[in-house]
Order: C-alpha cells, then structure tokens, then sequence
C-alpha cells in the first residue's frame, strides 16, 4: 500500500508491503455538533460540574480570566464575546475584568500579538496583559515540593477563569484545565519543580490519575483557586468541534474523553517498524516542533524496534537551549541524567528524543544536514522509503509495520500488549 505523507509543504511517498501493514493510525470519526462560537455559548449554558458562570459571579468582583499565549493554539478571539456574555450577565463591569496571557517562560509578547490573541472586541472592552513571573504572591508548598508562586493579578482577583484548549500533552497527560495556573502564570522556578518529573514513568501523554506530573499541577491550581473553566478541543483545521465549561476537574474530564474518542488508537501489539509523520508545514518546520510526532510513535514501537520520523525540519533544531542540550551532551542518556537536576524548557525536549532512543531506533527522514541530525543521535535517511527498505532488511519479512500519517495528533495505545 502507498502513503504519502506530509513533508513540509510537499509529501512522502512510501510503499508498505501489505503483508507486513499492521495498522494505519487516522483519526477516529465523531459525531459533529455545534462548532465555533455556537457550541462554546452551549457550554457554557450547559456546564459540567458547577453553577452557571452568571451564578458564581458578583457585581463588584475582580475577574481573571487566564488563557494561552502566541506559542498555543487556544483561539481565545473565537471564545471571548460568548464569554464576555456570559461575564457581564452576571453584572460584572469590564472595568473589572482582567485577560491574562499565560506566558509560563516565554517571551513577552508585543501589544499587537496580545491584540489579535484578544479579538478586536475583548481588547478593547477589558484590560489585557501579560502574565509576569517577577509579579507573584506566594500561596504555598505542594505536597510534592513545588512552589505555588502565582502572578499577583491572577492570585488577588477574586474570581479565576481558565482558558485552554485540549489536546495530549507528552508528560502532563493532557493540555487545559490546570495548565493555565501551572505552569502558565506560575515562576520559572515553580515550573522547573514541575516539569523536571517529566522523566517519570507516570508522566506520559493521556495519563491522568496516577500521573505525578499533573496530579502536582492540580494541587497548585487548587491552592491558588479556579472558580470556572472553559476549554475547548479543536480539529485538524483549528476549528472549534468541542467545548466544555465548569469545574476546574469534571469539565477538563469530559474534554479529555471527548479527544480520547477522536485521536486515541487502540492497537493490539507493539510493532517493529513505526512511520510517523508530524504532518506537514507548519507542524513540521523545525525538529523542535517534530519531536512531539516522535513521541506519539514512542507508545506504539516495541523495545528495540525502529521510528522512522518524517518532518521537514527546514529551519533544523529550531530553539536555542534546545540546540545547546544536544550539542553539549556526549550520548542520549547525559539529557535523561541532565533534566532530571537542571529542568529548562527547550531542553526537556531534547531529554524527551533521548527517553526514545533508549528503547529504540530512530532514524529522520529531513531536510537537515547530516551532521546535525547525527548530533542529536539520530540516524539519517534520504527518503521514507529507502528507510523502510532497510528496515524491514533488518527486521525480517515479518515485520509489523505501523504508519502514522497524523503523529503529532494521534496517540497509540497497546490493549494487549505483548
């Protein structure tokens, strides 16, 4: 069978033999609904877990709404005038209502990203900032050590709404819900507490309950406080397909079920081979960017099995700590090791590609020098199919091959494993 895909703006050919093709990996069809801005003033009017929004709100509070930043793909414009609607209902004044750009580590961003984050009518109508982490009020200790220290607006308004959309997270499980708290408006050092589990067993992409990672993010949201929710789960094309409001947990809950039934594949066994693309530009751009395909493919790959990873990688590593961690590490396990004592972002994902290669292969098939995809420990090819070729040499006409045309959205998970 022939597969083309995704390549930066262009494709992969590949011919699977049919006798070695386990299984394609699309995502699952879902009933469609409302879409857009309908189905958020659904969620609104109908949430999961808790009163109305224009029940829990009081004319005269301060309301903080925190959302995501230029470098996710919350579309806080779409959501905004329902919820704004559903804010001002309750007799709040906009005077009174703050937007927070959950920056995490990140850049500031300048007044026209914040605006076309905001939409037209938010920003004029409501303060919108930035989240800054020299700015924090410290509410306490997690149990398992991190610092809850959160921006000052956020943590002295007297109401909490949280913005996100849903999607699986490679070590907090999943994205949305307590995310926008921690580590979204959270200080460099709460979230290094956090994120340095990341090496964890339980921290791993559609874990919840058992999962160290989130189940401390949780607990910091909880002590700062989150009165309402709003999230939302979007297609291929950004689209709206899926909100959920409410309580900080049930809501979140429910959204993860809902992606769970669209990008979750059951398989029944592990395979030798797994051909996983990012999916094409923009998602491919770069190998920071790519790696979150890898790690889809890690769940469906047997121990000493092969990745063949298909991205573009056009601009190369793509991030600067990123390209540090690889070009100062002497193996793939000195990231594990180096992650685990010194948590920076941009280097964890280099920690992540490692975790891979300590349990199988992984060779790139990019526009990128040889030499640096060698360096970051990756076996270079010149196509998918030459890859495959020599693969399935390796391994033996009976192979399991896996494809993945969508691997930074779907996400394998092994009902029988052997």
């Amino acid at each position: 069978m022939v597969f083309e895909l995704g390549f930066g703006t262009k494709s992969q050919k590949v011919d699977v033999p049919e006798e070695n093709l386990a299984d394609v990996l699309l995502p699952n069809r879902v009933e469609r609904g409302l879409t857009g801005e309908a189905e958020v003033r659904r969620a609104l009017a109908a949430p999961i877990g808790s009163p109305r929004l224009r029940d829990i709100l009081r004319p005269g509070e301060s309301v903080a709404i925190v959302t995501s930043d230029i470098t996710r793909p919350m579309p806080t414009a779409k959501v905004m005038p329902a919820l704004l609607d559903e804010i001002y209902s309750a007799g709040v004044r906009p005077e009174d209502v703050t937007l927070v750009f959950a920056l995490g580590s990140h850049r500031r961003q300048t007044e026209e990203e914040r605006r076309r984050l905001a939409g037209e009518r938010a920003y004029s109508e409501i303060r919108c900032i930035d989240s800054d982490p020299s700015d924090c009020v410290t509410l306490g200790v997690t149990s398992r050590g991190t610092p809850v220290d959160i921006f000052a607006p956020v943590a002295n308004a007297g109401r909490r709404i949280c913005l996100g959309n849903i999607e699986f997270h490679y070590f907090a499980g999943y994205s949305g819900g307590a995310k926008a708290i921690m580590p979204g408006v959270s200080t460099r050092a709460a979230i290094q507490a956090n994120h340095s589990r990341m090496v964890e067993e339980t921290s791993r992409a559609g874990l919840l309950e058992g999962n160290n990672l989130r189940e401390d993010i949780e607990e910091a949201a909880a002590l700062c406080g989150v009165d309402f929710i709003l999230n939302v789960v979007l297609d291929e094309h950004k689209e709206i397909i899926r909100a959920v409001a409410g309580d900080v947990r049930a809501a979140h809950r429910e959204g993860c079920r809902f992606l769970d039934s669209l990008y979750l594949k059951e398989i029944d066994a592990p395979a030798d081979i797994v051909i996983v693309s990012q999916g094409g530009a923009p998602k491919d751009i770069n190998l920071y960017q790519t790696q979150k395909a890898l790690d889809n493919a890690r769940h469906a790959v047997r121990d000493g099995g092969t990745v063949i990873l298909i991205g573009s990688c056009r601009e190369g590593y793509g991030e600067r700590v990123f390209e540090e961690w690889i070009n100062s590490a002497p193996d793939p396990h000195s990231l594990v090791e180096r992650v685990r004592r010194d948590f920076q972002l941009g280097g964890h994902k280099a920690a992540a590609i490692a975790q891979v290669l300590e349990r199988a292969r992984v060779v790139l098939v990019s526009e990128m020098p040889e030499e640096q995809v060698r360096r970051a420990f990756l076996e270079p090819a010149p196509d998918a199919q030459s890859a495959l070729t020599a693969a399935l040499k390796e391994y033996g006409p009976e192979a399991r091959v896996l494809v993945m045309p969508y691997g930074g959205s779907t996400l394998p998970k092994i009902i029988n494993k052997q």
